[in-house]
């Protein structure tokens, strides 16, 4: 099935030039110009006619009804003038059959292609500390990019995924004199990272009473620059130590990454790039530092150099960005990291326009998203209002269980089916608003079966698999397709025809929100269609059939949405 707003976009195009031959200024293709009419009884299609009238010098409502008159096309039943629109009526019973052929046909791929063909994609997020928790500061950007990741897969683009640790710092330094001192491997081996934790914080507290500490850790920082074999073999274990934690979120969120190349992996790179910077005649020096200057650009200065030699941020991100162009010929590189970063990466992208790389003014892109609260509260490590992940998902689970439990108290596979919509429900809240929109995860939001989230559309997906067990063996007769002429259902077929439009949408806007919206739409009309209509009727098995098919189809779009955001659709619930 070709995209249907590209066939009535194609059709109008063909009217135009037959009544219109002279119009100018239009786009090849018109589907960027169709609307959808804010009521179904306006049609399921909308021109705008005031497009063509300055070139044609004529009213819009006459334009209407002149296209009106000349308008042809199979899917369509009807076109209709309403002042200065054309609006589109589908032909029913010839949609519901090529929509529900094409779904059923395509299975999981439907909304997938090849676009992205030998193209590659970088994508940067997680990028969690070495020897700090993960806590829900942190989610967006996980769930965001391994969102993200599953949509360009699904469009056929090269992926990789790239955690970008952070691991490079004097604090390291400190947290093996730390070690030095206080520490032993049992402890940090039983305690993970909170034991680290523990470790740097009594550091600082007695560095306070001996300054001679700092100088120590400064000292161990300086081993491990220089590749001492002591220094890197306990600096190694720390991030080993650290991974294992992080490894127990990632399996329960299902995020995997292809790379976990950080700040120490291009610590030996920053040399290059700083020699560059200088035959290219773009480092000035500053009260002894070496900048970038980029008042030209509304920016402060990019500091490359710290008055001591030591690099910075931006000198290892501009190596990394280098070696990743370099590496994997990128066609777009993707940072999913907060918009108070916005800055930093402003000025990344012109310092390596500056050096002359302009693929940085097209490819590089820094996918900002908004803030996360919790319970209406601020996240601050100071005032101990810290969510860690684990937690929180632990909790989601077990707070699932509970609502499962007391509402299917007779389901199997119970605790299962928890930690599929525990998650779910912490992973759809995250991705139901667009990205840069700020976040206050509620737990009576987020694990509510009847709003808008995502227990209520995994919900609906084990409500279609349910209808479809119960169904009876109808192979042996056709569909009837004028059983789906109710505008229920056909508000469904719109809403299936239009995912593979919304699956690149979200690709184009880095917005996976819109995939969040299209499943939460359908599961909508879908329950409105069950509460409305007899799915499965005695009398009408050809009618029966066609709205089987129905079920299907939409049990599949939701489960290859949800797979889409990062969460599973359970079969019952």
């Amino acid at each position: 099935m070709k995209d249907l707003k590209q066939e009535v976009a194609l059709s109008l195009r063909q009217t135009i030039e037959r009544v219109y031959p002279a119009a100018q200024g239009l786009p090849e293709d018109l589907s960027g110009l169709l609307e959808i009419p804010p009521e179904k009884k306006l049609g399921d299609y909308a021109f705008p006619c005031f497009k063509l009238s300055r070139s044609l010098r004529q009213a819009p409502p006459a334009i209407a009804q002149a296209l009106q008159a000349a308008f042809d096309a199979p899917h369509l039943a009807r076109a209709e003038c309403a002042g200065g629109y054309l609006n589109f009526f589908l032909n029913r019973g010839n949609f519901a059959k090529s929509t529900l052929d094409a779904v059923l046909e395509a299975g999981a791929r439907w909304g997938a292609g090849q676009e992205g063909a030998g193209k590659t994609v970088c994508l940067d997020y997680s990028s969690i500390n070495i020897a700090k928790r993960f806590h829900i500061g942190h989610l967006s950007t996980t769930v965001l990019g391994n969102s993200l990741k599953k949509i360009f897969d699904f469009l056929g683009y090269k992926t990789v995924s790239i955690n970008h640790l952070g691991d490079w710092g004097t604090q390291f330094g400190k947290m093996i004199a730390g070690y030095k001192h206080w520490g032993d491997r049992e402890t940090i081996e039983k305690g993970g990272v909170e034991e680290m934790t523990k470790l740097y914080v009594r550091f600082n507290q007695e560095a306070e009473k001996d300054p001679a500490l700092e100088e120590e850790g400064r000292a161990w920082f300086k081993k491990i620059e220089q590749g001492d074999e002591e220094a890197l073999s306990i600096f190694r274990w720390f991030k080993d130590v650290t991974l294992k934690d992080a490894m127990r979120v990632y399996d329960i969120l299902g995020v995997k990454f292809d790379s976990y190349a950080g700040e120490s992996f291009y610590a030996d790179k920053t040399g290059q790039v700083v020699e560059e910077l200088e035959q290219k005649g773009l480092l000035i020096d500053s009260d002894g530092a070496k900048v970038v200057d980029l008042e030209e650009y509304g920016m402060p200065p990019c500091l490359i150099l710290k008055s001591d030699g030591a690099t910075l941020y931006h000198t290892r991100d501009l190596a990394a960005a280098l070696y990743r162009k370099n590496t994997y010929d990128f066609d777009q590189c993707l940072y999913v990291v907060a918009y108070q970063q916005d800055l930093h990466f402003r000025q990344l992208f012109k310092v390596l326009e500056l050096m002359g790389y302009d693929w940085a003014k097209t490819q590089m892109k820094h996918v900002a998203f908004g803030m996360v609260s919790y319970e209406g509260q601020a996240l601050s490590t100071r005032k101990g209002v810290m969510i860690y992940l684990d937690e929180l998902l632990q909790r989601a689970q077990e707070k699932a269980l509970d609502i499962i439990t007391e509402k299917s108290p007779n389901l199997e596979n119970k605790e299962e089916i928890a930690r599929q919509v525990g998650v779910g429900a912490v992973v759809y809240s995250t991705l139901q608003n667009g990205r840069i929109k700020d976040i206050d995860f509620r737990w009576d939001r987020a694990l509510n079966f009847d709003g808008e989230t995502g227990p209520y559309v995994q919900y609906t997906h084990a409500r279609c698999c349910s209808v479809l067990r119960k169904a009876p063996d109808l192979t042996s007769i056709a569909p009837d397709y004028a059983a789906l002429d109710n505008d229920e259902c056909q508000q469904l077929l719109l809403l299936l025809s239009r995912f593979p439009e919304t699956v690149r949408d979200a690709a184009d806007k880095y917005e996976p929100s819109f995939i969040t919206r299209a499943v939460t739409d359908l599961a909508k009309a879908y329950n409105k269609f069950y509460y409305e209509h007899r799915v499965l009727e005695e009398s009408d098995p050809a009618g029966t059939l066609a709205r089987l098919l129905l079920t299907r189809a939409v049990k599949n779009v939701i489960r290859t949405g949800l797979t889409l955001i990062g969460v599973e659709a359970p079969e019952r619930m």
